[in-house]
């Protein structure tokens, strides 16, 4: 009992001198220590008696991993149980401390045991490698080179680790270690001297490493330096500058060049790598393209030689080496050129409108022709078509001027469309063209131009004032103002009055065209200013002016020929013969004025012989009508007696007959009422009393012999049908002659014509015919001129009828509405029994008029410009 209270105190004061200790009993024993070895009395340090160690049942527990001591059931004691090494236990942890765990049942206790393992030098250092292998370069690696070396590693710790290195002897090469703060040891190799590989070409040395123990223990590694063949031969082309030419046309993947490097080096030194730069231009890089291994050239990109003509080129050759060496060479591509390229043709300066009356050599553009190609592709050959009426002249290399080769006039060409064409000389070749627009100005160079030179206008009598007569047009074809016309009745003109004028003129003369006609200054309408008389003016021959709105004016001149034609406003007129019996007529006149006969003259009185035979002329009615034609073409009727009475009328002689022979039965005095008629339409009449006496024969002669105012009818049938005839053939002799001086005056005049300036133009080409007509004689040209053409055994006559020729044709080109009619729609034919002809006007030429004794117009305005066509 008191033994166990004694051990139960020396638990207690473990326990406690354990708490004071930190509950922790610690070990040491070195590595490698042999089974066996006691680490330590355990049981005793715990406390425990002799013999409780294995009552109580003293133990460890087990750890994770097998360990290498364990307790002695008997003594108590810690001992080895295995080999313990450090450096598989802890590394290189230091200090290398185990824990361990006891535990001590009855009661349950549980201790805690640190065995601390000590490093012993067991380990020699080690390299990464038993050999290392190191090449270097020849001459190129500099003494003083440092190449880095890996270490040798060592596993104890402490002194023991502590390396240091030896290098077998070598005079090319030493160690060097270098101890930091921040990388710790580093170790490398030292180049004393250059190598020669063709002296030494592989260095073999060994590297040792010694730790720091007791004794020491060194590792070694072999270094083996092989000696590289230095890079000292660079490859070399064959040619120092390659020349090339290419088309510029050449498509992607056309092979330029193939290139060829050598290296006289072996190995990578040899094996060679080639890469292009461009020289020029610099923005070229994407042209052209290298294979690095074949040395080939290839195009890649577009050539253009109008942009780069020449392209410089470098290839180098890199070898492999270590350095790399490089070879250079140069390519010269030469671009050739190809007619790809047209023509450009441009106009820098264009001088239009062009006048008309532009000089030949007048410049009228200047042009640029230029070819971007080169040699003959890019010669240029110009020309104008269509070729007139313009041409080129070089100035200078590639400018032209388009020059007037022709003179021009607008009214046949008012603008021209000129093409410039450019043709290349390459093969083949490109063409290019450029269109102009040349207008033409216009120039007053053109005078108005009448359609006909003369106008034959036709106008019956007794128009009304304001009527037009004819309608003028003259073509100017100038533009604008130039080609505005104006018309205008030249003043000059005149026209022969008649004195016998119905008027009451009063006496013959020269009267202005201008109080007869009017021209519209725009239209060119002919307007008569008052009522014509055919009686007073049978031809009006004036000129019409057309002048132009240019500056200066230009005019044009046509003739008018107007032509009055007859209207029947006259009635037969009778002569009136001496001694007739007023008051004898007085009932005669009023019969035939109630019987609608017309006028009716005084009586006239003649005289027959009893037993006159049939046929024998008694007396003869005279009249004459102031009109023409058959207007005045008279006949004669007897109206009465209407039944069978000893007398007849002529038709057309006017001539009272006897119709059979007289006798006493017939009467001492017959009273005849003779109407005289015209052909005219209506038809106009006078009427005639003719008081017929039969006497003796003795006492007929007497009577016509003592009578002065007795009638050439009375002497007629007093002397007979013999003497009347006579007397006719007299007068037909005299009417031929007073023709045929007329005839020969004209002659003469139209000659002179052909010789002298004109002054005006009269009629249109061809003859103009003068119409007579009679049974017993001819008419006169008229009795109101100082020359009589026809003479009969009556009072002179005016009769004129006028027939227009053939016209010449109208000026080509189109007429304006207002162009008067074709001339053959004015003229009326005129057609009856015994017409006699003369010839009144003569051909356009003729300067003056045909008659004698005057001309119906003056001498010609005078214009500037061109005369009017016809002039």
């Amino acid at each position: 009992m008191g033994e166990r209270w004694c051990a139960a105190v020396r638990v207690l004061l473990l326990q406690a001198a354990w708490a004071l200790a930190g509950g922790q009993v610690r070990y040491s024993v070195p590595e490698e220590a042999k089974a066996g070895t006691v680490v330590g009395r355990l049981a005793q340090d715990l406390g425990l008696e002799a013999g409780e160690a294995e009552a109580r049942r003293l133990r460890l527990v087990a750890q994770g991993r097998r360990a290498s001591v364990e307790v002695s059931g008997a003594s108590g004691a810690l001992v080895v149980s295995s080999r313990l090494d450090r450096e598989e236990l802890c590394a290189k942890s230091a200090p290398c401390a185990l824990r361990l765990e006891v535990l001590v049942e009855r009661p349950l206790r549980v201790f805690h045991v640190e065995l601390q393992v000590t490093d012993i030098n067991d380990n020699a250092p080690i390299f990464p490698a038993a050999r290392r292998n190191l090449s270097i370069a020849e001459f190129t690696t500099l003494p003083g080179s440092c190449f880095p070396l890996e270490g040798a590693s060592d596993a104890d710790i402490g002194a023991n680790a502590q390396l240091s290195y030896t290098l077998s002897p070598s005079e090319h090469f030493s160690l060097d270690l270098q101890k930091t703060e921040e990388d710790g040891e580093s170790l490398f190799l030292v180049l004393r001297q250059s190598l020669d590989r063709e002296t030494i070409p592989v260095h073999r040395l060994v590297l040792s490493a010694s730790d720091g123990g007791r004794p020491s223990l060194t590792g070694t590694m072999e270094l083996v330096i092989s000696v590289l063949d230095v890079n000292d031969n660079m490859p070399q082309f064959n040619q120092s500058v390659y020349k090339v030419q290419l088309p510029e046309n050449a498509q992607h993947g056309t092979l330029v060049a193939r290139l060829n490097a050598t290296d006289l080096d072996e190995g990578s030194n040899r094996n060679i790598s080639y890469s292009l730069q461009i020289l020029f231009p610099q923005d070229g890089r994407d042209v052209f393209g290298i294979d690095k291994s074949s040395g080939e050239i290839r195009l890649k990109g577009d050539l253009d030689y109008e942009d780069v003509s020449l392209y410089r080129l470098q290839v180098d050759a890199t070898d492999k080496g270590t350095p790399p060496l490089s070879g250079h060479c140069k390519v010269v591509l030469e671009v050739v050129d190809v007619n790809d390229n047209a023509p450009e043709v441009r106009v820098t300066s264009l001088s239009v409108p062009v006048s008309e009356d532009a000089s030949v050599g007048t410049v009228v553009a200047l042009l640029s022709v230029s070819d971007r190609d080169s040699g003959a592709n890019g010669r240029v050959r110009c020309w104008v078509w269509p070729a007139s009426p313009f041409g080129l002249e070089a100035t200078f290399a590639g400018s032209y001027s388009l020059v007037l080769r022709e003179a021009l006039d607008r009214e046949r060409v008012s603008e021209y469309e000129v093409e410039v064409r450019a043709e290349d000389g390459g093969a083949p070749a490109l063409r290019a063209s450029r269109g102009l627009r040349v207008p033409v100005s216009d120039v007053n160079d053109n005078a108005p131009a009448f359609s006909q030179a003369v106008y034959t206008v036709l106008a019956r009598e007794n128009n009304a004032a304001g009527a037009e007569l004819a309608r003028l047009w003259a073509r100017d074809p100038d533009e604008a103002g130039n080609g505005r016309v104006s018309y205008s009745v030249w003043e000059g003109g005149a026209a022969a009055v008649s004195s016998s004028s119905s008027s009451g003129a009063g006496a013959g003369g020269w009267r202005p065209a201008s109080s007869y006609v009017s021209v519209d200054a725009e239209s060119g309408r002919v307007w008569a200013l008052q009522p014509l008389d055919y009686e007073e003016l049978q031809v009006l021959q004036f000129e019409v002016r057309a002048v132009d709105a240019g500056e200066p004016p230009l005019c044009g001149n046509a003739t008018v020929q107007l032509f009055v034609l007859d209207e029947n406003d006259n009635a037969p007129a009778l002569l009136p013969a001496a001694g007739s019996a007023p008051e004898a007529g007085g009932a005669a006149g009023e019969a035939a004025a109630a019987a609608g006969l017309g006028s009716v003259s005084d009586t006239l009185w003649a005289w027959a012989a009893w037993g006159a035979q049939a046929g024998q002329v008694v007396a003869k009615i005279r009249a004459v009508d102031a009109d023409s034609g058959y207007n005045a073409w008279l006949r004669y009727e007897l109206w009465e007696p209407r039944a069978k009475g000893p007398f007849r009328v002529g038709l057309y002689s006017g001539e009272v007959s006897t119709a059979r022979a007289l006798d006493e039965a017939d009467g001492p005095r017959h009273r005849l009422l003779i109407v005289v008629r015209d052909h005219g339409e209506p038809a106009r009449s006078a009427t005639a009393t003719l008081s017929v006496s039969l006497v003796e024969a003795a006492e007929a002669a007497l009577a016509a012999g003592s009578s002065s105012s007795s009638s050439r009818a009375a002497l007629g049938a007093e002397m007979g049908p013999g003497a009347a005839s006579a007397a006719t053939n007299v007068w037909l002799v005299v009417a031929i002659c007073a023709v045929s001086s007329l005839f020969l005056l004209a002659v003469v005049l139209y000659g002179a014509s052909r010789w002298a300036p004109r002054a005006a133009v009269l009629s249109g080409p061809g003859p103009t015919t003068l119409v007579c007509a009679s049974e017993v004689g001819s008419w006169s040209y008229s009795q109101r001129h100082s020359r009589s053409l026809c003479v009969a055994d009556g009072a002179a006559k005016s009769d004129l009828m006028v027939f227009s020729p053939n016209f010449p044709p109208p000026p080509p080109g189109p007429a304006p509405k207002d162009t008067q009619p074709e001339p053959s729609a004015l003229l009326d034919t005129v057609s009856g029994p015994s017409f006699a002809h003369l010839s009144l006007f003569s051909p356009p030429s003729v300067s003056s008029a045909v008659c004698p004794e005057q001309s119906l117009l003056g001498s010609r305005p005078n214009c500037r410009g061109p005369s009017a066509a016809g002039a």
